[in-house]
C-alpha cells in the first residue's frame, strides 16, 4: 500500500481528493490522505509559507515510507511562497512549475542528502479548482442547471485550456461560475459536478493537471 498525504488549502481540495481522486487511484493501490494546510480549524485559503513548509516538513519526517504533495492555487499565492515574485515573469506555463521546483529545492535542503526527493510531489494550480469544471462545458451547464451550455461554453472557448481560466479577482473560474448560478456551493456542488465530468476528461483538457496525475500514478511502479 503506497500512502500519499495531500496538502490542500481548502475544503473543496479535500473533498475533490476524496471523491474524485481516490476512486481512480484505488486501482493502482494508492491511498490518498488529504489535509488542510495550517492548524486545526483554519478555514480556507492559501496560507503563508513558513507555515505550508512546516507542514511539509513534519509530514516527511512522522511517515518516512509515505509521500506527500500539495495542491494550491498560484493565483493569490503570498510572496512568501519560493520564487512567486520570479514567477510573475515566467511565461504561463512556467509560472506554477517555477515554484514547485523551487518547494523541492527548498525542502530537499532543509532535510538533507539523505532524503529521496521523489517523496515530494509539489503541484501548484494556476487558478482555483473550478477551472477543472470547464474541461466540458455542458456537463457543467447541466450541473448548474442551466437551460442550455452556450454561457459555459462561450467561457471556455475563450481560452487555450481551461486552466488558463482566470485574469481577476472578479473572473475568477468560480466567480464566473457564481454569476451563471448565484446559488452555486464550491464543495456540495463544485464537487459533484466534477464527478460527472470524470477525472479523464480533466486530464485531456488541463496539460498540467494531467502532468501531476500521471506523477502520482508513477509511484505504484517504485
Amino acid at each position: 500500500m503506497i500512502r500519499v498525504h495531500v496538502l490542500v488549502e481548502g475544503q473543496t481540495e479535500e473533498t475533490f481528493v476524496k471523491n474524485v481522486l481516490q476512486p481512480h487511484f484505488n486501482g493502482h493501490e494508492i491511498y490518498l490522505y488529504p489535509r488542510l494546510i495550517g492548524k486545526p480549524g483554519r478555514r480556507g485559503g492559501i496560507a503563508e509559507y513558513p507555515r505550508a513548509r512546516r507542514d511539509i516538513l513534519a509530514t516527511l519526517k512522522q511517515e518516512p515510507a509515505s509521500f506527500c504533495t500539495t495542491m494550491l492555487d498560484y493565483y493569490g499565492m503570498p510572496n512568501s511562497w519560493p520564487r512567486r515574485e520570479a514567477a510573475r515573469q515566467e511565461p504561463f506555463s512556467r509560472k506554477p512549475v517555477t515554484i514547485e521546483e523551487a518547494i523541492l529545492v527548498d525542502i530537499s535542503a532543509e532535510l538533507g542528502e539523505g532524503f529521496d526527493r521523489i517523496r515530494l510531489i509539489p503541484y501548484v494550480q494556476m487558478h482555483e479548482f473550478e477551472a477543472l469544471l470547464f474541461s466540458d462545458p455542458m456537463l457543467l451547464a447541466e450541473g448548474l442547471d442551466l437551460s442550455d451550455a452556450s454561457p459555459t461554453q462561450d467561457i471556455r472557448d475563450q481560452f487555450q485550456s481551461p486552466e488558463e481560466i482566470d485574469d481577476s479577482r472578479q473572473t475568477a473560474p468560480s466567480k464566473r461560475i457564481e454569476r451563471l448560478d448565484p446559488g452555486y456551493s464550491k464543495v456540495a456542488d463544485g464537487v459533484l459536478i466534477a464527478q460527472k465530468i470524470g477525472l479523464a476528461a480533466m486530464r485531456a483538457e488541463c496539460s498540467h493537471f494531467n502532468e501531476w496525475i500521471r506523477k502520482l500514478e508513477a509511484l505504484a511502479n517504485g
